[in-house]
């Protein structure tokens, strides 16, 4: 189990050097992971990548849950590389945007329009803008237990990261609470009229309680405010035809990326029609500045968008995720069990978007014992900050994980006896992404 990080701790520091964060993306920032033990990637191969040192790990959360197939799917880069012998960004839309809307929409029948873009920040910012220019109305409510809808203010103003965003921008944001329909009306009632929109995920780690989402797409339309999906993770993860297909419940517009690319830049703003029009050429009301990016319409990321659609379609990929999920979620509750630790070391979400919890003696939410499971994990091989799973794995990346954790567990078991976990840590936690202060 033992592994040299030296060429990834000179990488992280010539990255802190030259780009603020060390990353593009928080998430993958080297705060997130144990101090010097936090890979900078090589290269990546189905659900296997390689730092610049040669360590080889099976990875989790593989992109922030974007590459669902793998890394270099071969139908989706065969795609990709047709679409680039042919020019990617042309002065008039190509063929291909097209092909990607009605290929979508069949996927996505609830519904009727979308709009292709890079990031899901695009995607739902351009959601909130519609509604409070459909509705005339200033506030956007977001639900407070989900974690994350935007880069952009309307979002991250109400974060601990809200430096450089006026406070007036912040009044604009409030907030209601997952599953319970009472609270959400008791908000909607407080700033009656002012409601533009209800944006939330369908679902996380447990299904709706029975009957809440059909529940609150009724509420905010008897308060005249329109329902958002953000469908980044739930979409095609859930189903192919994202959380809302496999709830059954339409929302007024909803938000797709991730999966969508398997890797590569697209996302996806979708809705009814007399909405999604407001953007558009053919409608006489004042007209929305909807959704145009240069970038949007690259033929490429496109198709790699179609592949994918076709490879999920084809594959039974959701299934296919479903089944290594539970798979892992046995495995994984089976050894912490066996250790002693299945109340410290658990597993939660559903089977295609797994997370772990680590809990300390007094089974609260631990970011120390969190770092020492990430770094036995690391040391075993395995590379994540999830358990949230690809087609790619195979059932004997799953049972190596398995036995990886159970390592894990056994070091987890010995700190909770020693009840210092410190002396189990070479060096600082991992920390939380929204935070005041590095």
């Amino acid at each position: 189990m033992t592994k040299s990080f030296r060429n990834s701790i000179a990488a992280n520091k010539r990255l802190h050097d030259l780009i603020p964060g060390g990353a593009h993306t928080y998430a993958k920032g080297e705060d997130q992971y144990p101090a010097e033990m936090a890979p900078v990637i090589a290269r990546g191969e189905g659900a296997h990548v390689w730092d610049v040192d040669g360590n080889e790990y099976i990875e989790y959360g593989s992109g922030l849950r974007a590459v669902s197939l793998g890394h270099a799917h071969p139908k989706v880069l065969e795609a990709v590389r047709r679409e680039l012998d042919r020019g990617n960004n042309f002065v008039r839309p190509s063929i291909v945007e097209l092909e990607a809307a009605e290929r979508f929409l069949t996927s996505v029948p609830t519904a009727e329009m979308v709009k292709f873009a890079k990031n899901g920040s695009d995607a739902t910012t351009a959601a909130v803008k519609l509604a409070r220019a459909i509705t005339g109305r200033p506030l956007v409510a977001i639900c407070s237990d989900h974690a994350f809808f935007s880069i952009d203010d309307w979002f991250i103003a109400r974060t601990p990261m809200s430096a450089g965003i006026p406070h007036e921008i912040a009044e604009l944001t409030v907030s209601f609470p997952y599953g319970d329909l009472a609270a959400t009306e008791e908000m909607l009632c407080r700033y009656n009229g002012e409601v533009a929109c209800l944006i939330l995920e369908a679902a996380t780690q447990h299904d709706p309680p029975d009957g809440y989402l059909e529940g609150l797409r009724d509420l905010a339309h008897r308060h005249g405010a329109l329902l958002v999906f953000d469908e980044m993770i739930t979409g095609f993860r859930w189903s192919a035809a994202g959380a809302q297909g496999l709830y059954g419940v339409t929302p007024d517009l909803s938000t797709f990326g991730k999966a969508l690319g398997n890797g590569f830049a697209v996302s996806a703003l979708a809705g009814r029609r007399d909405l999604m029009e407001l953007g558009g050429l053919r409608d006489t009301r004042e007209r929305v500045f909807l959704l145009s990016t240069t970038h949007g319409a690259e033929t490429h990321a496109l198709a790699a968008a179609i592949a994918v659609m076709d490879v999920y379609a084809e594959e039974g990929i959701t299934d296919r995720m479903h089944r290594l999920g539970d798979r892992l979620a046995t495995g994984v509750r089976e050894v912490a069990a066996a250790a002693g630790v299945q109340d410290h070391v658990v597993v939660r979400g559903r089977a295609s978007n797994l997370v772990f919890g680590t809990l300390d003696e007094n089974l609260a939410p631990s970011q120390p014992y969190r770092t020492l499971f990430l770094r036995e994990l690391i040391l075993g091989g395995v590379i994540g900050p999830s358990f949230v799973v690809s087609s790619a794995l195979t059932e004997a990346d799953i049972d190596r994980t398995v036995e990886v954790v159970a390592r894990a567990c056994t070091v987890y078991r010995q700190a909770l006896d020693a009840q210092d976990v410190t002396a189990f840590l070479p060096g600082r936690p991992v920390q939380p992404v929204f935070r005041k202060f590095a």
